[in-house]
């Protein structure tokens, strides 16, 4: 923890804390950052974070970082005043009026970024969503920041957040070390900022795993004194070997974190004495042939390890990296790693468009794309020291920028990415088909807005849907720009395409039923008359027929040599209900007069019954309560008769005689609806004869005319149907 209640000033009036804050710049930077250094303390006064760490404190730890990192002058600005926006609503203007533009912008992207901290820490799904999902949100942090300082400074608050918690014992909460180690070092190690990421790691083991950090601390501490002095004397020994054959290389001790060789010991069951990179050398040269003559001359000063020689100059990794590794054994018995490499492999290894950071995160999938930009972006950390102009540097990043897709957060934390600009219907066809097929509304980040309203990464996007309904064809005009993305296209083609077919089917459905019936054939079964006319399925049948592709004649012809026996007594049944079809209905207690059954209302025995004289056409039979029948017997009562259904009515279903009825279905409307009524025609052998179904706004009107024996069969379908998910109301027209 920084303290800067005791700071004192120089002989020239800047305190040490501002000549630290300004190491490596221009001396005239120091009054800039005495000046927001002021504004920091002065705004933030005694207030905390949620985690317990002071404002003020916590803003100057990062901006000592960022010195650290050699940033420049916006970015240090930027770093103390982060949380400025959380007292000052108007606090982007006043940065940008006091400090300039780019560090305004860098303090409003630091504040965008921690929106991530909720988001970040969601735990739901399976282990490989899990890895999905922070893969996506390792890239929505590259996305969010347009300049990549931004980035760099949200990982220098997380290592001072770790910092924190690490000088204060109660520490709890295992999220943030979660998530730390989940998102933020590898974030740190693709950016190839390897003090954050060593750091990061280290830190957030010892938060994961108390015992196991313990253990493999004291065991490097107990010989940490020795360790270091063995490095010490082992690069001067090489150095001097080195100068001898006239080899001109760089040879330094590479440090080994515990979190590392945890990993190691970890990933290949080894133990602790097994890890021949605790003490580590690196040798840099300047040709190739230069690393096989330093690797001959460690092996003559060191003993060689047998089976711990790997050369990947002349088999390069899948990844492209090349270096020699060898493990040698010193005179105190213990082993000692040294890596071999050339300049030029040494920059590809660490910056290079190969993407080490691949390899050392386990990835194999590819997205070469991504690597190149993300190479580019840790290219322009090793640009620091020449890039002096911000405005040079902001240039650099957006070449850099990860703008082909849109990062947004679900309001449970879930991150989502789409193509560029993706709309909210797109969005809602990626969480869930059903969920698209019913979106209707959307609101991002609490405000309304329209279903055309290209997203933004970092928004948080809720979709408001109605109950039943299906998308619209509007959705798929590309001039009205409601789909971007051709997944949510295919899904809403593919709606419409199971929508045509279901009607479709139903339609061939009722054709086979109808064909079958009128040759006497009504039992037979469809699924037979499917195999024998070589559909795969009875659905494939109805489609056909549906689209006219098969004729009545070939079903019959499919059944007719199974139905050969009982055809002639059904042929005798049928002359017999002809001959005798007349006294259906008496009038005036007489059958056989010229009589029909009335359009309007279809009565169906034991409907009530009244008859009304035509002229020319006999006797139209009404039902009772049919509102177009009292409404012209009050026209012309003297044309009103008594009727009522004769013997062959009241025995129609011994008779095998029907009637036409309307049924009248509301519903809201979904998928899979006119089937499931359909289902139950077919299951209790009812013929259909029409069909006219209409959807507006989510609701569904639906009105079948089928055949049955009598109102109270007609009934008994209609307490069927109601129990249909969906259907509101069911009534005969």
């Amino acid at each position: 923890m920084v303290s800067v209640q005791h700071s004192v000033a120089s002989t020239d009036g800047v305190t040490p804390l501002e000549e630290i804050l300004s190491d490596g710049l221009t001396r005239d930077t120091r009054t800039v950052l005495a000046q927001a250094l002021a504004w920091a303390r002065e705004c933030y006064a005694d207030r905390q974070l949620t985690s317990g760490e002071g404002i003020f404190e916590h803003a100057l730890g990062m901006a000592l970082i960022a010195v650290a990192l050699r940033l420049d002058l916006d970015a240090r600005v930027a770093a103390l005043l982060f949380a400025i926006h959380e007292f000052d609503p108007d606090a982007t203007e006043r940065i940008e009026a006091r400090f300039g533009p780019l560090a305004a912008k860098l303090a409003e992207g630091l504040r965008r970024l921690n929106r991530l901290r909720v988001s970040s820490r969601t735990e739901q799904g399976t282990p490989a969503d899990l890895r999905a999902q922070t893969e996506i949100l390792r890239k929505m942090v590259l996305a969010l920041a347009e300049d990549i300082r931004v980035v760099l400074l949200r990982l220098a608050s997380r290592v001072q957040t770790l910092r924190y918690f690490a000088a204060h014992k109660d520490f709890a909460n295992l999220d943030i070390a979660r998530e730390s180690m989940d998102l933020y070092a590898p974030l740190a190690n693709r950016l190839g900022v390897w003090q954050l990421k060593w750091e990061l790691e280290d830190l957030s083991f010892r938060f994961l795993e108390p015992a196991t950090y313990k253990t493999v601390a004291k065991r490097l501490d107990e010989r940490r004194v020795e360790r270091e002095a063995f490095i010490a004397d082992s690069i001067a020994r090489l150095k001097e070997s080195l100068a001898a054959i006239g080899v001109h290389a760089e040879v330094y001790g590479r440090p080994k974190h515990i979190y590392s060789i945890w990993n190691k010991m970890r990933s290949k069951n080894l133990d602790f004495e097994q890890v021949h990179d605790v003490r580590a050398l690196r040798v840099l040269v300047d040709e190739v042939r230069d690393c096989y003559s330093v690797l001959g001359l460690v092996h003559e000063i060191w003993e060689p390890i047998p089976q711990e020689f790997d050369d990947y100059i002349l088999k390069p990794k899948g990844n492209n990296y090349q270096s020699l590794h060898t493990a040698v054994r010193a005179a105190d018995g213990r082993s000692m790693e040294v890596q071999i490499r050339t300049w030029d492999m040494h920059r590809h290894a660490e910056l290079g468009v190969a993407a080490h950071w691949r390899y050392k995160e386990g990835a194999k999938d590819g997205g070469s794309e991504y690597d190149e930009k993300i190479a580019l972006l840790r290219n322009l950390l090793s640009w620091r020291d020449e890039v002096t102009d911000g405005a040079v540097w902001e240039e650099h990043t957006k070449a850099a920028a990860l703008d082909d897709t849109v990062y947004v957060v679900t309001p449970q934390g879930r991150v989502i990415d789409l193509a560029a600009g993706a709309t909210p219907i797109d969005f809602a066809y990626r969480l869930h088909t059903d969920l698209g097929h019913r979106c209707r509304g959307a609101r991002v980040d609490g405000q309304m807005v329209p279903l055309d309203k290209p997203l933004a990464s970092g928004q948080i996007v809720e979709i408001i849907t109605a109950k039943q309904g299906g998308p619209s064809r509007d959705w798929l005009n590309p001039q009205l720009g409601y789909l971007v993305t051709s997944h949510a296209r295919a899904k809403v083609r593919r709606w419409f395409v199971q929508r045509e077919e279901e009607e479709t089917a139903v339609h061939g459905r009722t054709i086979v039923t109808r064909e079958l019936q009128r040759g006497g054939l009504a039992q037979a079964n469809h699924e037979g008359v499917a195999e024998k006319l070589g559909f795969r399925d009875v659905q494939a049948l109805y489609l056909a027929v549906g689209r006219g592709d098969v004729s009545g004649r070939q079903i019959h012809n499919a059944v007719l040599p199974e139905a050969a026996v009982a055809t002639e007594p059904e042929v005798v049944i049928r002359e017999e209900k002809k001959t005798s079809r007349d006294d259906r209905v008496l009038v005036v207690g007489v059958g056989r007069l010229l009589t029909q059954l009335a359009r309007c209302c279809k009565p169906v025995p034991p409907d009530a019954i009244q008859g009304f004289v035509t002229r020319g056409r006999g006797v139209s039979i009404h039902r009772a309560d049919c509102t177009s029948f009292q409404h012209i017997a009050q026209q012309h009562p003297d044309r009103i008769v008594p009727a009522e259904w004769g013997a062959h009515a009241i025995n129609a279903r011994a008779l095998k005689e029907v009637f036409p009825v309307d049924v009248v279905v509301e519903a809201h409307d979904r998928s899979g609806l006119l089937r499931d009524v359909s289902d139950i025609f077919t299951r209790e052998r009812v013929n259909v004869t029409g069909v006219n179904t209409v959807s507006r706004s989510g609701r569904a009107h639906m009105r079948f005319t089928i055949e049955v024996s009598g109102s109270d069969f007609a009934q008994r379908l209609i307490q069927q149907i109601m129990d249909v998910k969906g259907v509101v109301s069911v009534r005969r027209a």
